[in-house]
């Protein structure tokens, strides 16, 4: 359909550029041309910006090579070097020359197992791809063209990691007709602003480990330096899978030992004499924030668990390699049981900060509570001395002196009030020291 779009537009730019010939002696004619000619190109051109890279690439290899050079003119940068991973060499070279599309800066790592050491390949281009045995290919946050290209060269498909968050456990692990294995896991990424999981799509085939993922994650810098420092810990493509999984777990539990830190200094501030309402907005954010990377944390072990059970119940690594995953289950059993220990410190501290804001309002609702029967009487006073009966009451007495006694006998009803509510409450507070001291028993 877009091919047929395409090719209607460029035999209409034809046609009109044929009319606009046959009618040179038109005046304005070089106008008419230019305005004919930029206009189709403008509407060639968005619509090739609306196109994916393998769609252009099939409209340029079904027209001529004239209409071909045409529309590659009106390409972007980013657009070229994607649409040539789609293209056949030879197409490519018609149009491009001697360029070859290259993968963008630390997109596409590979590695090679040599002498028991993971070497790490510079690859820029197709040719560097060429006569390699890899055994691991890292795409990060690589190009639907690169997939594409990689895909063909291996004879797979690869998808983008962010396309399979939202698929049922049952098809997040399962082995393809072709019989590449597929895994795709989250793997923890514990930021300072917003900690997450990040999906990582695995691919076991023909020996290759291939991983797909939009984050850089440091369990994969970690597994890079461990395996080029570390001969004979990495034997083939399973191996390094569990190798992953097992830095996962460490680097969740080095997660969970900063909540734990974050926790330990929160509940110092939370068991202190005195916490105002500030405070404990600040402490409700921090025992959020650690709850939802608490979560995270656990959410995560779950999946990786799943995983470890998929590779152990599909007979897919040997016994060493068995035993190993089998570890790492014990270790995440035992994270399992700290993360639960968190929750319920996380509810404690919870339900304590909760309890001050409390003890705040009340003392704030008990304020108000001894103003209102402090004024309660002299409000009534008050309007006492407002009657018509008070004016006659006093009218032999000048009224400055009438109304000064009167307003310091108010104030004298306000003091006394004050002072009797402060002896209730003073005697309250001694009932109650005396009900729950010890009782000292005689020897």
């Amino acid at each position: 359909m877009t091919l047929s779009v395409i090719v209607d537009l460029l035999n209409k730019q034809k046609l009109v550029e044929g009319v606009v010939l046959r009618t040179q002696q038109t005046p304005r004619h070089d106008l008419v041309e230019t305005v004919v000619h930029k206009q189709h190109l403008a509407e060639l051109k968005a619509m090739l910006e609306r196109m994916a890279p393998d769609e252009i690439a099939a409209v340029l290899e079904g027209v001529g090579t004239d209409d071909a050079r045409t529309l590659w003119t009106l390409l972007d940068e980013p657009q070229i070097n994607d649409v040539l991973w789609e293209l056949s060499p030879a197409l490519g070279e018609a149009l491009a020359g001697p360029r070859e599309p290259q993968f963008r800066a630390g997109q596409v790592n590979v590695y090679e197992l040599a002498d028991g050491r993971i070497k790490v390949l510079d690859v820029t281009c197709r040719a560097d791809m060429e006569n390699i045995t890899p055994i691991w290919i890292d795409l990060l946050g690589a190009s639907e063209a690169e997939r594409n290209w990689i895909g063909r060269q291996y004879g797979l498909d690869l998808p983008d990691p962010d396309d399979l968050t939202d698929l049922e456990a049952s098809a997040r692990f399962h082995v393809d007709e072709g019989g590449e294995v597929h895994l795709h896991s989250n793997f923890l990424l514990d930021r300072e602003d917003s900690p997450g999981n990040v999906p990582v799509a695995f691919i076991l085939h023909r020996n290759i480990l291939f991983t797909l993922r939009n984050e850089d994650l440091p369990v994969f810098r970690l597994q890079r330096l461990r395996t080029r420092n570390q001969p004979g810990s990495v034997v083939d493509c399973w191996d390094l899978l569990l190798e992953l999984y097992g830095a996962d777990v460490e680097y969740s539990a080095d997660a969970l030992e900063s909540t734990y830190d974050t926790l330990r200094k929160v509940g110092q501030d939370v068991l202190s004499e005195n916490v105002s309402d500030s405070d404990a907005a600040r402490l409700l954010s921090d025992i959020a924030a650690e709850e939802d990377l608490n979560g995270r944390i656990r959410n995560n072990m779950m999946d990786t668990r799943r995983a470890l059970s998929f590779l152990i119940r599909g007979r897919f690594l040997d016994s060493e390699q068995a035993q190993d995953a089998r570890e790492i289950l014990r270790d995440i059993e035992s994270l399992a049981s700290h993360t639960a220990f968190l929750f319920d410190k996380i509810n404690f501290l919870l339900d304590a900060t909760v309890g001050f804001i409390n003890v705040n309002q009340n003392k704030r609702v008990s304020q108000l509570t001894v103003a209102g029967v402090v004024f309660m009487p002299l409000n009534v006073l008050a309007g006492i001395g407002g009657m018509s009966e008070f004016s006659m009451m006093t009218q032999g007495v000048p009224w400055p002196v009438a109304y000064g006694a009167f307003t310091l006998g108010m104030g004298l009803v306000g003091w006394a009030t004050y002072m009797a509510v402060k002896w209730f409450e003073r005697r309250k507070r001694g009932e109650s020291l005396l009900k729950n001291r010890p009782k000292i028993r005689p020897a």
